[in-house]
């Protein structure tokens, strides 16, 4: 194993759960869903000596408390978990990835301490200042069938999730571990069954999509935004959900930032582990 066991840790907003693994220059690692922080089990073998991983279980996943009530899972307020744990820990200065989810949380927390930030990585998800690639991403959709999202619209609806989904968690599951991405590890999948069966985490996963809906007006007001972070987007090319058109303007966006493309799905640093890590590799530094 390369990240710890899950580690509880209590802040003034709750109480959470971590992993960490490595030691040096420290790399906060936030996963998106239906994923939890075992998501960077497999990938963090293949970092570079140098790199302390610290990867929280975000709000309502992984081994993290279950909140009732989509606000909390504004991804704002989820950044915030993230900086409270981060302050707990002591940790002052660090590297910051983010996948899914955990992309746009992990920029959430950029915007709110961009002077504690050394470097960032998204990886296949939006860039929330990005208003211009979005909406050209919404026009594509809606020029098709869209069936692609229905997932989402499913846990939009009150009480949905939270009444099919117990009991059927493996299945559910699998429908987008495997279908989105190939080759993601057996035991990742039962990780993240286990978490599923946690009471409470269906609801709790579909309130980050409930909340949605706030997230999109705040993001609408920071097209104005430039990253100053040095930056890496790293791109699974076989995405059905984040399509290639989320990357239009991405120049613009950031006074730095590298694109890599990997020929991967949606979950690549579980499907691709040491090639994604490869380009971490070139960006991080270690001292």
């Amino acid at each position: 194993m390369f990240l710890s066991e899950p580690k509880t840790l209590t802040t003034s907003r709750g109480t959470f759960s971590y992993r960490e693994g490595g030691s040096g220059a420290p790399v906060v690692m936030i996963h998106g869903w239906p994923e939890s922080s075992y998501c960077w089990e497999h990938l963090g073998r293949h970092l570079k000596q140098g790199l302390r991983v610290i990867a929280p279980d975000l709000r309502g996943l992984g081994d993290s408390e279950r909140t009732e009530g989509q606000e909390h899972y504004r991804k704002q307020e989820l950044a915030k978990d993230v900086i409270s744990m981060l302050d707990e820990l002591g940790i002052e200065k660090f590297q910051l990835v983010g996948h899914d989810w955990g992309g746009i949380v992990a920029q959430e927390v950029a915007l709110a301490i961009p002077d504690q930030i050394r470097k960032m990585v998204i990886m296949n998800i939006a860039l929330i200042n990005n208003l211009k690639g979005n909406m050209e991403v919404i026009e594509k959709v809606r020029s098709g069938s869209g069936k692609a999202y229905w997932y989402q619209h499913f846990q939009q609806a009150p009480g949905l999730a939270e009444a099919m989904i117990p009991g059927a968690e493996e299945t559910w599951l699998r429908f987008f571990l495997q279908g989105w991405s190939n080759d993601i590890p057996e035991d990742s999948i039962a990780e993240y069954v286990r978490m599923y069966r946690i009471p409470g985490t269906p609801g709790a996963g579909a309130n980050y999509y409930r909340a949605f809906a706030d997230d999109a007006k705040r993001w609408g007001t920071l097209s104005d935004h430039v990253w100053k972070i040095p930056s890496l987007y790293i791109y699974g090319n076989k995405d059905r959900v984040i399509i290639p058109e989320y990357l239009n303007h991405i120049e613009d966006c950031f006074e730095e930032i590298r694109v890599e493309e990997v020929d991967a799905g949606h979950f690549l640093q579980e499907e691709k582990p040491e090639e994604v890590a490869g380009h971490m590799n070139g960006f991080f530094e270690t001292d």
